[in-house]
């Protein structure tokens, strides 16, 4: 299992917590999503079959990429 923390300058609220929650969670092998609005960082833990670079893509394709 892997975590990783990632830099998400678009979050403003909560609700942009929400969504990225919603949509990681969709990707196979993430468990844990957590993030705060304050600091915009977001801790995605996850196992195989997600990779790294499959969370990024996804934000990227939610518009919240990764500073990263």
């Amino acid at each position: 299992m892997k975590t990783n923390q990632l830099s998400i300058p678009n979050i403003s609220c909560g609700h942009c917590v929400m969504a990225i929650k919603e949509e990681l969670s969709e990707i196979d092998g993430v468990s844990i999503v957590e993030g705060d609005p304050d600091s915009k960082i977001i801790s995605v833990t996850w196992d195989a079959p997600a990779t790294l670079e499959q969370i990024k893509e996804k934000l990227a394709e939610i518009n919240y990429p990764s500073a990263d």
